[in-house]
């Protein structure tokens, strides 16, 4: 009887602490793990809506202008602080730049399929426009593999539409200007990694047409033999600016 008695205090005693030490068990936190990537530093920056500040020859005070501009931006591209890095010399013109570059948006940057933060830096140049009388002359996008396209000449590759340019004599400093970039695409045909190989002089003007190739689509003609050019070869184009365009 003493035998029964002893085993089923034991029993009960190990069913305790088996019930007693259950919820320490359940205290245990599960460490989080904060998925955020750091912001990707660039000095130069692309843009969806590029910045536009707008000026008057007397905002210049007769003497043609530059500054450099720090940009913040998140994850979708929304500017959240923008900075002096370099300033104008005038105060009121600084913040009509910061103010531009405020209400513009930045093109995300991706790693691994993730939008992560941008920092960089955007050089403007203000130049003293000309005679209120003088005709400014507008630019379409007119590369060299865009009017190849258009005679029905052979290329290496094919805009499906024409990308979209905004841009006026005024942008060009006095000079005739070129620029020459590459670009690669994937297998959708978006225009993916445009790179100025050759820049025209004037920073803006070449992030201009990076953007309008940046937002347009392309088709290549596939081959058994040119079936990996999607994803490894660089296509490469150039477009001309005249001052004489319009005349």
């Amino acid at each position: 009887m003493k035998q029964i008695l002893c085993f089923s205090l034991l029993m009960g005693l190990s069913l305790n602490a088996a019930y007693s030490a259950e919820p320490k068990a359940t205290k245990q936190l599960t460490v989080q793990k904060s998925a955020a990537l750091p912001a990707h530093l660039t000095t130069r920056i692309q843009w969806t809506q590029f910045p536009r500040p707008h000026y008057k020859n007397e905002d210049l005070k007769e003497q043609n202008r530059s500054a450099i501009i720090r940009v913040y931006a998140d994850e979708k591209g929304n500017v959240t602080k923008a900075s002096v890095q370099e300033s104008t010399g005038l105060n009121h013109l600084d913040n009509l730049l910061v103010q531009a570059v405020r209400e513009a948006r930045v093109k995300p940057h991706f790693e691994n399929d993730t939008a992560t933060p941008v920092i960089g830096y955007q050089t403007f140049s203000l130049n003293l426009g000309q005679d209120a009388d003088a005709e400014v002359c507008s630019y379409d996008f007119e590369s060299k593999n865009w009017l190849a396209q258009q005679h029905g000449k052979k290329t290496s590759f094919s805009y499906r539409a024409q990308p979209q340019l905004e841009l006026d004599s005024e942008s060009l400093g006095g000079h005739n200007r070129t620029v020459k970039f590459t670009f690669k695409v994937n297998k959708h045909g978006d225009v993916k990694k445009v790179k100025v190989k050759q820049g025209s002089g004037i920073y803006d003007l070449d992030q201009k047409v990076v953007q309008a190739v940046s937002h347009s689509q392309i088709d290549v003609k596939r081959t058994a033999s040119t079936l990996w050019m999607y994803k490894k070869a660089s296509f490469k184009d150039e477009i001309k600016f005249n001052l004489n365009h319009c005349e």
